[in-house]
C-alpha cells in the first residue's frame, strides 16, 4: 500500500507492486538534501466500484486529454518547497526505496488538498488546479499519473490513513475557518464612534458575532454619541459583560460513554433588574454568539415594558437524536419543553425548594403555561402595525418564512388567522415552498414530520403543488414580507439581493441578527423596512414577564393576546419616537433599526448614570 513519507517520498512494498501494472511507468523526481530520488509508479487497475466510495460523494466525471496535459504542466510546476521536476526518461537515475514513515505533518508537506466552501457545501479541493472532485483528486505523492491509477491509489486508502487523515484534514480546515473568520468592518462617520469599535476590536478580536453585533449598536448610535459625550462612556463600560461564566457539561450517553461539552452563561447587565435570557443548545455555541446573545437580549429587555437586566447562555451540545435520559440541561435554539423541564427538576433537587421562576413552556410543574406562541406571535403584531402605517394590511401578501421551529409555526399560524400567503419553511438542509399557500392542517402536518424527525421533502410528497430544494434558502421566493427564524447571519449579501428583487419590502427579523453587515447595506440602499429582532421579538419577554408577575388562570387566550398586542405597541411606538427625535424618518429603512437601538440604549444609560456607573 502506498504511504506518503513526511515531505521525503513514498516507497511501496513488492506485494503492494504487483497491484500496480508495468505497462506504463511515471516518474517522480524529488530532490531532498541535494540528493536526487527518482519514483517510479506505475497505473493501477479500473475498478468500476470506486464510483461508488469517494471522499466527497461527488459523482466522477472522467478527465479530457487536454485537461490531463494541463494538470501535468500544472502539478510540475506548482508543487510547493521542492525542486521538482517530472520526466518520462529518467533510466539514469538510480532507484532508492524511501522507508515508510507517517507525520502528522504531511498535509503540510505536500499541500495536496484544501478546504473551502462551494455553494453552501464544504469541499476538498485540489491544490494544484484549484478543483475538486474525483478527476481534479491527486494522491498525496505528488504523482499526476493516468485517472485508473489515481482511482487505484485511492481505491486503496479509502479506508486507511489516507482517507482518516483526509477527514482530520477537512476538520481542521473547517476549525480554522472559524478561528480565522473575517470580521466586516464598516466606516462609521465620527471618529468616536469608530474608537469604540476599535477597542472592542483590541479586546476581543476573535469573537466574529459579538464584534458584528457591537457595529451595529455603535452605528445606531452614531447622532447620541455626537451629540453627548458622555454617551461614549456608558458605552464602554456596557460592551464588557459583568459576568462571564465558562463551565464543563459533563454527559453520559446510551451506551455508557462519557462526553464533556462546553457550557456558558454571560450575565451582560443588570443596570435595570434582575438578569433574564436565554439558553442555546447547538454545536455551534461559543463564547462570542454567548455574548452577542446576551448584549441583544439587554437591549431587547431594556426596550420591553418592563425593567430587567440581560443575559444569555447555552452549551455546543447537540440535543438532535439524543434520548430522554441523555438530554440534559427561557428556551432558545435547541431548548424546549423538555429541556426546561430537566432544568427545573435538578434545580429543584439541588435547592430542596420550588423557589425561584423560569419562563418557557411548562407541562404540569409550577403552574401552567400562559403563552409559549409570544414570540412568533409578537413578530406578526409587528409586522402589521407597520403595514398599518403604510395603510395595508397582511391580507393576501405572500410571506417567505425561515427555519421550521416553535418560533416559525407561531408565525405561520398567526399569518394564516390574518388571512396572509405564507408560502416557505426551511431547515438545515434546504427549504420548502408551497404555491398554494399553508393553512392550519398543512401546519400539522409539518408539525408531525419534524417530532418524527422526519426531511421537510416528505411534506412534497402529499401536498403536489409544493417542491424541496436542497442546500438552498428560500430568499429568493417571490414575496412582499420576510421572516428569517432560523439563525445568526443566515441572510447574506446575495441573499439580500435575492429579497429585493423578489419583491420583498419588509423584514421582520425572528431570529437574533439575521443579516450579516453586506446584506443590511443591501437592504438599506433598497429601501427594505427592516423590524430589528430587539424590538419585534420583545413578545416572548413580555409573556415571560406576564407568567412570572401577573399570572391569572381565569385569563382566556384573547385577554393574553391582548395584552400582547399592547405591549408590543408600545415597542414599536418608542423605538419611531426615539428615532424621530434624532432626525430619522418614519420611512426611512433605519428607522425602527437605530431607534429601537437609540431607545434601549437610553434607558440603560441613564440608570447606569442614577447608580454612579457613568
Amino acid at each position: 500500500m502506498l504511504l506518503p513519507a513526511g515531505g521525503v517520498g513514498i516507497s511501496s512494498t513488492m506485494d503492494d507492486m504487483n497491484l500496480i501494472q508495468q505497462a506504463q511507468r511515471h516518474h517522480l523526481v524529488v530532490r531532498e538534501l541535494g540528493e536526487e530520488i527518482d519514483l517510479e509508479i506505475g497505473p493501477g487497475e479500473d475498478d468500476p466500484s470506486f464510483a461508488h466510495n469517494s471522499l466527497l460523494g461527488i459523482q466522477p466525471h472522467d478527465p479530457s486529454a487536454k485537461e490531463h496535459a494541463e494538470n501535468e504542466l500544472m502539478m510540475g510546476s506548482q508543487l510547493p518547497n521542492e525542486d521538482q521536476d517530472l520526466s518520462k526518461s529518467q533510466t539514469g537515475k538510480r532507484k532508492k526505496k524511501v522507508v515508510k514513515r507517517w507525520r502528522e505533518e504531511w498535509a503540510d508537506t505536500y499541500k495536496w488538498a484544501y478546504v473551502d466552501v462551494k455553494d453552501g457545501t464544504a469541499r476538498i479541493f485540489c491544490s494544484v488546479c484549484r478543483e475538486y472532485g474525483r478527476k481534479h483528486r491527486r494522491n498525496p505523492y505528488g504523482n499526476e499519473g493516468s485517472r485508473n491509477m489515481q482511482m487505484s491509489a485511492l481505491e486503496e486508502h479509502n479506508n486507511s490513513l489516507l482517507h482518516k487523515e483526509a477527514l482530520r484534514l477537512q476538520q481542521a480546515s473547517k476549525e480554522k475557518m472559524i478561528i480565522d473568520k473575517p470580521i466586516y468592518v464598516k466606516a462609521l462617520m465620527s471618529k468616536t464612534a469608530g474608537s469604540i469599535v476599535e477597542a472592542a476590536l483590541r479586546r476581543d478580536p476573535h469573537e466574529a458575532e459579538f464584534i458584528q453585533f457591537v457595529q451595529e449598536v455603535v452605528h445606531a448610535l452614531e447622532r447620541v454619541i455626537s451629540k453627548d459625550s458622555t454617551s461614549v462612556n456608558s458605552m464602554e463600560r456596557l460592551l464588557e459583560p459583568e459576568r462571564t461564566v465558562i463551565f464543563r457539561v459533563p454527559w453520559i450517553d446510551d451506551r455508557g460513554e462519557t462526553h464533556v461539552n462546553r457550557g456558558f452563561r454571560v450575565h451582560f447587565n443588570q443596570t435595570l433588574g434582575p438578569c433574564r435570557g436565554g439558553l442555546r443548545f447547538h454545536p455551534s455555541m461559543n463564547l462570542s454568539i454567548a455574548k452577542f446573545l446576551s448584549f441583544e437580549q439587554t437591549l431587547k429587555n431594556a426596550l420591553s415594558p418592563y425593567r430587567l437586566g440581560g443575559s444569555s447562555g447555552g452549551s455546543d451540545f447537540d440535543p438532535k437524536g439524543k434520548s430522554d435520559t441523555e438530554d440534559l440541561p427561557l428556551e432558545e435554539m435547541g431548548v424546549g419543553t423538555r429541556e426546561m423541564g430537566y432544568l427545573y427538576g435538578q434545580y429543584r433537587r439541588l435547592t430542596g425548594h420550588s423557589q425561584g421562576s423560569f419562563a418557557g413552556p411548562r407541562v404540569n410543574w409550577s403552574g401552567s403555561s400562559l403563552l409559549t406562541e409570544a414570540t412568533g406571535y409578537g413578530l406578526v403584531f409587528f409586522a402589521q402595525l407597520m403595514l398599518a402605517d403604510m395603510n395595508k394590511e397582511l391580507k393576501g401578501l405572500r410571506c417567505a418564512v425561515s427555519g421550521s421551529g416553535k418560533i416559525s409555526m407561531h408565525v405561520l399560524e398567526k399569518l394564516i388567522a390574518y388571512q396572509a400567503l405564507p408560502i416557505t419553511v426551511s431547515d438545515s438542509k434546504g427549504y420548502l415552498v408551497d404555491e398554494d399557500g399553508f393553512d392550519f392542517m398543512k401546519i400539522s402536518f409539518l408539525r408531525e414530520i419534524k417530532a418524527q424527525n422526519r426531511s421537510l421533502r416528505d411534506y412534497s410528497k402529499t401536498y403536489a403543488r409544493s417542491k424541496y430544494y436542497d442546500e438552498s434558502k428560500p430568499w429568493n421566493e417571490r414575496c412582499d414580507v420576510a421572516f428569517p427564524c432560523a439563525s445568526q447571519n443566515e441572510i447574506d449579501q446575495s441573499d439580500a439581493i435575492n429579497l429585493v428583487n423578489s419583491g420583498c419590502r419588509i423584514l421582520v427579523e425572528g431570529s437574533n441578527m439575521p443579516c450579516t453587515p453586506e446584506a443590511v447595506d443591501v437592504l438599506r440602499k433598497a429601501n427594505v423596512l427592516v423590524a430589528p429582532s430587539m424590538a419585534a421579538g420583545v413578545g416572548g419577554v413580555v409573556a415571560g414577564e406576564l407568567e412570572l408577575r401577573e399570572c391569572n388562570l381565569s385569563w382566556s387566550p384573547e385577554d393574553i393576546e391582548s395584552k400582547l398586542q399592547d405591549a408590543m405597541k408600545q415597542t414599536y411606538q418608542r423605538a419611531l419616537k426615539a428615532a424621530s427625535e434624532f432626525g430619522y424618518q418614519k420611512e426611512s429603512p433605519e428607522a425602527l433599526v437605530h431607534g429601537a437601538t437609540i431607545s434601549a440604549f437610553l434607558t440603560i444609560a441613564s440608570s447606569m448614570a442614577d447608580q454612579g456607573c457613568t
